[in-house]
């Protein structure tokens, strides 16, 4: 897909576009046009039979060439409904679900979703079916955001599309803004999740000298932009450009571990266009793996004559495809670990991570399959099999292999001035600006030096006013908590689970005691608004009724959960805290709140020392418990550290107001 039409590409346009939802043509309008008549819905489909010039040497359809007949049919959809040239600005993620093969045919659907000024959304559908068979079978689900091409010097605005009636469609066009808010939020999650990303360093690279660089991968292929590769516009078709780039990242990939099948590509935007005697250069290195999968960048530069004899490029796209093991490498069951080697390295290295998280984060976010009742019905005459099976689940969980790191908060959380750790512009005015410290030096008047030196902005006045603090001040200056939150997330079968490492400075059996006691939680989990205990079956075994506050101005939910406690068994075994959805009659839904279900969670407690210990957060996220934590996973938030900060410096202090 491309930013000129039919998939070139455009000049980075920032309005975009909205899900889909399919539309009919009609021109767009002159701007200030009253009243527009909305359109009905049409689709735009291509069929192809799948042949040996269409396939790579396994006899599958190269997924450069799906991607050429992919941005072809949504570039037509997007004109049939403005009436005008439009270009392709953007991709979403697509996840690529069956393997096609030389034989079968392919059968490509858009049709827009909605339409906002100047740009639109196309959602694209692709299938497969087998001649022999009948049977068909889903490729992939796609989402291009295209703009206007302007003509001449007037600006157009697109019709409107005419809300859905039917069901399914409705959904999609309600999920139309909710994709257009992850796309215009995309940057600023990214750069939010980077601006921490350093954190990751000493825990991600691996300093094995074994260990292959990515440096080795790299792969630079050049393309001359003929004729045949323009468009209807004289653009360069933005398909081929895909189809150039995947080839550029399949070889990339080849050069770590055989032939890895690509698996997905990442939501992309064209920077700018290129046209017909541009020379394109295209530069791809794996920028990191993930056991299961491997992240491959690709950078394309446009040269014109002039440029290229100059030496000035136009950076027009930069793309990153996911691959993921081959079928035919069944001995191959992970990809092996990389090691950067250059600053640019680390970059992309930490970069990939970060990418990941929110690839995640979109995946789930937008996900909108629906789920079987996860509640089991309680009865206390069988909570021994309930409480082993809500233990057990949680066990299975915790001992998962593939879990990867994706958050890390620094050891020393700084140290506190006058008002724990923040220090006002002056006394007695509002606290609009505050500023932590940095870790504690030796004496009082190194701490001043030091804190003046990694704030050398602050004026003198704020300055002189920190010099005025009283000994007594001073000796309220504390240091924080030490906490090494580490979060990390795991992905098995469309399965997203986040598990969240604590360092707690309190004896196990104290902790143990006080997060099973789940009415606490309130006090320390702003996810939670209220628990109430419904029934007990001794010690072990309780049922809670949790109340949690909305989200994104949605009706409060509500969950009925099993809490099941185990204590060791014998010495290093963990302490077990294991939470999962029920049904019980004596609470019914609520009409102010959605019942929502929790299938695994809960908290795996290991000492650390006498008066020390880990604390394991786990949760396998369900669509209930999802909107809590999918701002922290897209980089919105910091929701998962803040609640784990809170849970520790609530078990550290009570310690000095509870005696066990």
């Amino acid at each position: 897909m491309s930013l000129e039409h039919t998939g070139s590409q455009g000049t980075g346009a920032r309005d975009q576009v909205t899900p889909p939802q399919w539309s009919q043509s009609a021109p767009a309008l002159p701007e200030g046009t009253k009243e527009p008549r909305c359109l009905r819905p049409a689709d735009v489909e291509m069929c192809q039979s799948v042949l040996p010039c269409h396939a790579n040497h396994r006899g599958e359809l190269g997924a450069g060439q799906l991607l050429k007949w992919i941005d072809t049919t949504a570039c037509l959809a997007a004109e049939k409904h403005a009436g005008v040239p439009c270009v392709t600005a953007s991709m979403d993620d697509i996840q690529f679900e069956e393997t096609v093969r030389v034989g079968q045919i392919i059968n490509v659907k858009a049709k827009v979703n909605r339409a906002f000024n100047s740009s639109m959304e196309v959602g694209i559908r692709v299938s497969v079916q087998d001649v022999q068979t009948g049977i068909l079978k889903q490729v992939c689900v796609a989402y291009s955001t295209f703009v206007v091409k302007p003509v001449g010097s007037q600006k157009v605005s697109l019709e409107p599309v005419e809300i859905p009636s039917t069901a399914e469609e409705q959904l999609e066009h309600s999920l139309a803004s909710e994709r257009r808010r992850l796309r215009l939020c995309n940057e600023e999650g990214f750069n939010n999740l980077m601006h921490d990303s350093h954190l990751l360093r000493d825990a991600a690279n691996r300093k094995d000298s074994t260990l292959k660089s990515t440096e080795s991968t790299k792969v630079e292929s050049i393309e001359l932009v003929l004729p045949p590769h323009a468009n209807h516009h004289g653009n360069t078709f933005g398909g081929q450009i895909m189809a150039w780039m995947e080839n550029a990242a399949t070889v990339a990939a080849s050069r770590l571990c055989g032939y890895p099948t690509l698996k997905s590509v990442d939501m992309f935007k064209f920077r700018g266009p290129s046209n017909v005697g541009d020379r394109l250069v295209f530069k791809a290195v794996v920028n990191n793996t993930f056991q299961k999968s491997l992240e491959v960048g690709v950078r394309v530069e446009a040269y014109n004559c002039e440029e290229w004899n100059q030496g000035r490029p136009r950076h027009i796209n930069s793309a990153f495809l996911i691959y993921n093991i081959s079928s035919d490498q069944e001995q191959t069951q992970t990809f092996p670990d990389v090691k950067y080697s250059t600053k640019d390295g680390e970059r992309r290295y930490l970069a990939a991570i970060v990418r990941k998280r929110i690839r995640l984060a979109r995946k789930h976010i937008l996900s909108h399959k629906e789920e079987e009742s996860l509640s089991v019905p309680w009865d206390k005459n069988n909570q021994v099999y309930l409480g082993y099976k809500n233990v057990a689940a949680l066990t299975v969980l915790a001992g998962k292999q593939e879990w990867e790191i994706s958050s890390l908060q620094p050891k020393t959380l700084l140290i506190g001035s006058i008002n724990d750790g923040k220090l006002s512009g002056s006394r007695g005015s509002k606290a609009a600006e505050t500023t932590v410290l940095p870790p504690p030096c030796l004496t009082i008047r190194m701490r001043i030096f030091c804190w003046a030196a990694h704030h050398p902005c602050l004026s003198v006045a704020k300055m002189f006013n920190f010099l005025l603090v009283s000994f007594s001040d001073v000796q309220h200056v504390k240091k924080k908590t030490s906490k090494n939150i580490r979060i990390f997330t795991n992905e098995e079968e469309e399965m997203l689970s986040v598990k969240v490492e604590m360092e707690v400075m309190a004896p196990v059996s104290q902790t143990f005691s006080v997060l099973s006691d789940l009415q606490l939680r309130p006090t320390w989990d702003r996810h939670y608004a209220s628990c109430e205990e419904v029934e007990t079956a001794g010690d072990d075994e309780k049922v809670y009724h949790i109340k949690c506050p909305s989200v994104n101005s949605d009706r409060g939910r509500d969950f009925v959960v099993l809490m099941s406690r185990r204590q060791p068994c014998k010495e290093g075994e963990p302490y077990i805290i294991a939470l999962r959805s029920v049904t019980v009659a004596a609470v019914p839904p609520l009409a102010d709140h959605t019942r929502s279900e929790a299938l695994c969670a809960g908290f795996l407690i290991n000492s650390t020392g006498c008066s020390s210990c880990k604390v394991s957060y786990f949760n396998q996220v369900t669509s209930g418990v999802l909107p809590y934590i999918a701002g922290n996973l897209a980089g919105w938030s910091k929701s998962l550290e803040e609640t784990a900060s809170s849970c520790i410096e609530f078990l550290e202090n009570s310690i000095k107001s509870t005696r066990f």
